[in-house]
């Protein structure tokens, strides 16, 4: 249960910080915003009612405010590391941190040692991972005995992404920022790679992403399970993840919906029974982590360490930072 005098702070004052006050406005909590521009703060304040605070943490931290309950952080993905770092050495010991937590890889290692230092816990933002579609793709994988295989493919489209205007951290790093968010739902999932094999290619044929552009591998899972995965983002494609087991196909396409194959036939239909209510109201799966988050239910998360190990293990391996 969420304590009703739960006091929030919300880290930022962009469109991500609005889809958390629609969840955090209808659960009825305390917060505080706290952003750097006051045309951001003052539309927030305007349409959600509740308290802002321009000119940036390091300037709202000078007043020495009473330390909150829980922190959500929003801001660029350029600015995740040193805000988070700010708020661990201010003494704020539970926070939510949009993925993928930094804007460079090399960021992780000193994010790492000052959460650990200061005994805080601090938990990525997957929120696929909450996904209506995703909860029921693991109740039927369970009841159908577990998984054989799974596949995933996690083109970006190019032609559309290098003409955003965006800070070169996050152009620079369109995998670890944009491409994780499909690849952390297939493995949560499939289970983490116990063996790995990836190959990358594209080295310097984009200027806005210079370390790679086609990506394809395979692997065992802990679970097990055998899976691959391909992405060619000079080439037409889409996000999208297929789990199999003994009894069915589950097909993410796009990743908000749950579709199924039986075995024994070609057909494809909609999973029924999936309550789509959460995700249809709000950012999908944005309602779910949020609240779970407050209620300190946070065994579906990922935390920092565990990102650290993905991204030394994993995420350098597969992108060619």
């Amino acid at each position: 249960m969420i304590m009703s005098n739960t006091k929030i702070w919300l880290i930022g004052a962009g469109e991500m910080a609005k889809e958390y006050l629609k969840v955090l406005n209808d659960i009825e909590q305390e917060v505080i915003v706290i952003g750097r521009g006051e045309n951001n703060c003052n539309e927030i304040s305007n349409n959600f009612r509740v308290k802002t605070v321009a000119g940036g943490l390091t300037n709202f931290l000078t007043s020495q405010p009473e330390l909150p309950n829980k922190v959500i952080v929003t801001v660029g993905i350029e600015a995740l590391k040193d805000t988070t770092i700010e708020l661990l050495n201010y003494g704020v010991k539970q926070i939510l941190l949009e993925k993928p937590g930094v804007g460079y890889p090399s960021e992780i290692d000193a994010l790492c040692e000052v959460s650990n230092q200061n005994n805080a816990n601090v938990l990525l933002a997957y929120n696929r991972r909450f996904y209506a579609s995703v909860i029921k793709a693991k109740e039927i994988i369970k009841e159908d005995g577990g998984l054989s295989s799974f596949n995933f493919e996690f083109t970006e489209w190019s032609h559309i992404i290098k003409t955003l205007e965006k800070d070169p951290a996050e152009h620079q790093n369109w995998f670890l920022g944009n491409s994780t968010h499909i690849i952390d739902t297939a493995f949560y999932v499939g289970g983490l790679p116990e063996e790995l094999a990836a190959f990358v290619s594209g080295e310097n044929e984009m200027d806005w992403h210079k370390a790679s552009s086609n990506y394809a591998g395979a692997g065992i899972s802990t679970k097990k399970a055998l899976f691959s995965y391909q992405a060619n983002w000079q080439a037409p494609g889409r996000w999208s993840i297929e789990f199999l087991t003994k009894k069915h196909r589950l097909i993410f396409r796009p990743i908000e919906k749950l579709q199924i194959q039986d075995i024994g036939s070609v057909a494809i239909k909609d999973v029924e029974g999936v309550d789509y209510t959460l995700d249809e109201k709000y950012k999908p799966g944005l309602y779910l982590q949020t609240k779970f988050f407050l209620e300190d239910n946070t065994d579906e998360f990922c935390d920092i360490n565990e990102q650290k190990e993905m991204i030394d293990n994993y995420y350098l391996k597969m992108s060619n930072y």
